[in-house]
């Protein structure tokens, strides 16, 4: 199972939101790159990057910096926040994305999904934003009314051919994931899924790992990372 150092970039600065919410800020540095760079030296087999700033304002806001940092390093960097067209799709993997995760475009623009998911193909992922079972989309801030295991049913429909679910309520909180919303994700997802929200220690990876062989892919990880609350090496240890 993969663990996936989360680099969360808010004007510029490597940051965390404790559940997604702006007045909710914990600044962890003031370079990216440089935080994505200790995360590959300690050893992540890849890294979760996400334009925050971009989220909120629906269109790719820290694109600069999200290019620099993937020249800055060997792993695959998986994208997302504020990716709503095929154009800002087309220039992430052009400029070395690994992945785009399409959030927000991928509840409200089908179209635009299933364009991009038949061009694309394995290169873009839809992430399943919930609170309480329930998708948020626009940088978690509105709630759709469609559940997370309607969604995801939807999207793997339309062809996404992989899943990054994020339980917002557990998202830097430390407490743990949610096992039984991830298990019903799960259970109608035919395709690999990346889990977000919540994890703290290795405990928590060996609990997701129990879920590997029914399609858990991988897990996100951040805060607990950024104040040493958890080594990646021992997540990756737990995870192997």
């Amino acid at each position: 199972m993969l663990v996936l150092p989360s680099v969360d970039i808010r004007q510029g600065r490597c940051v965390r939101l404790i559940q997604g919410a702006r007045d909710r800020e914990l600044v962890y540095g003031d370079d990216p790159v440089a935080a994505a760079q200790r995360w590959e030296a300690q050893g992540a087999p890849a890294l979760h990057v996400v334009d925050l700033d971009g989220a909120f304002q629906g269109r790719p806001v820290n694109e600069d910096t999200i290019a620099r940092l993937i020249r800055a390093v060997r792993v695959p960097v998986q994208v997302g926040g504020g990716i709503r067209d095929a154009a800002a799709v087309a220039r992430y993997l052009a400029g070395g994305a690994a992945r785009v995760v399409l959030g927000t475009a991928a509840a409200t623009s089908p179209d635009l999904l299933r364009s991009v998911c038949a061009q694309f193909g394995d290169r873009v992922a839809v992430g399943i934003d919930a609170r309480g079972g329930t998708v948020v989309t626009d940088g978690w801030i509105t709630a759709t009314g469609e559940r997370a295991v309607d969604a995801a049913a939807r999207v793997i429909e339309a062809g996404a051919g992989r899943l990054v679910y994020t339980d917002t309520g557990r998202d830097g909180m430390l407490g743990g994931p949610n096992l039984r919303e991830l298990e019903a994700v799960l259970e109608v997802a035919a395709v690999p899924v990346i889990a977000s929200g919540g994890v703290a220690s290795a405990a928590d990876v060996r609990s997701l790992r129990t879920l590997e062989a029914r399609g858990l892919e991988g897990v996100i990880v951040g805060r607990a990372l950024y104040e040493g609350r958890a080594r990646l090496g021992d997540l990756l240890a737990a995870a192997a």
